[in-house]
């Protein structure tokens, strides 16, 4: 009996342009430490990194190592309004169908924290077209995507010569690599063309309404054949993975 076939979807930049929800919230937090950011502030870079991450990255210019306050306040913002900021790229909802439809095991693999990712695809209406919400949880045990790719593959049995990983940021492709994924590039998002080529990209995509196309394609066996296993990461992400599971359970 053949595998069946599962695509792994970014949130951030993929599915979603959530820039607008996202600075409203990263220009709270710094005011709430008590800074005056411009309103143009640029965060587009800094999209997809883990949110402690991204916060080192605005507290920077100030001098301010206060990550720990300033990441508490992004989300309480971005929990009461900010997750709200955010519109589905056009032609979104059509292609999620439609690799639903052709019969794909659908699964979200995002950074963001997993209780807001499964707000705002509830409130897109878009959740019913996926078989698991994944994303990072208390604690920080899934916030880099290496380790949470490799725990959705665990949790949910899937073989990485069966699944895929769609996403418009370098963290995206890498973290596919490092368990035995493909990656597949997306060309609407926050990343650029360079940026995802430099990571090996296996195929990139121009627009969204070629995306289920290329998806499907890959699934019945045309493009994106298997790559073989990245080294040591993938034992050693599942590793850490399986030994956190008692501190953040499925």
């Amino acid at each position: 009996m053949t595998p069946t076939r599962s695509v792994l979807l970014d949130l951030d930049g993929t599915l979603i342009d959530s820039q607008p929800g996202i600075l409203a919230s990263c220009l709270a937090a710094l005011r709430a430490l008590g800074h005056e950011p411009y309103q143009t502030l640029d965060i587009k870079r800094t999209i997809g990194l883990p949110l402690e991450d991204m916060m080192q990255v605005l507290l920077q210019p100030y001098g301010d190592d206060r990550v720990g306050e300033a990441v508490a306040a992004y989300r309480q913002h971005y929990g009461e309004s900010g997750l709200l900021g955010s519109e589905p790229y056009p032609g979104i909802g059509s292609s999620l169908k439609e690799m639903q439809q052709a019969g794909l095991r659908i699964y979200l693999a995002t950074s963001k924290r997993e209780t807001f990712a499964s707000r705002i695809l509830h409130h897109l209406g878009f959740a019913t077209y996926f078989d698991g919400i994944h994303g990072s949880v208390p604690g920080g045990g899934l916030d880099h995507k290496p380790e949470l790719l490799a725990h959705i593959l665990s949790q949910h049995n899937l073989l990485p010569s069966h699944s895929l990983m769609v996403g418009d940021r370098r963290y995206d492709i890498s973290g596919a690599h490092a368990v035995g994924m493909r990656g597949l590039g997306v060309l609407w998002g926050y990343g650029t063309r360079d940026e995802l080529e430099t990571a090996g990209a296996d195929q990139l995509v121009e627009s969204t309404a070629d995306l289920a196309r290329t998806v499907l394609s890959w699934s019945v066996g045309s493009n994106l054949r298997a790559r073989p296993l990245g080294g040591s990461f993938k034992s050693e992400a599942l590793c850490r993975w399986r030994s956190r599971q008692r501190e953040f359970p499925p």
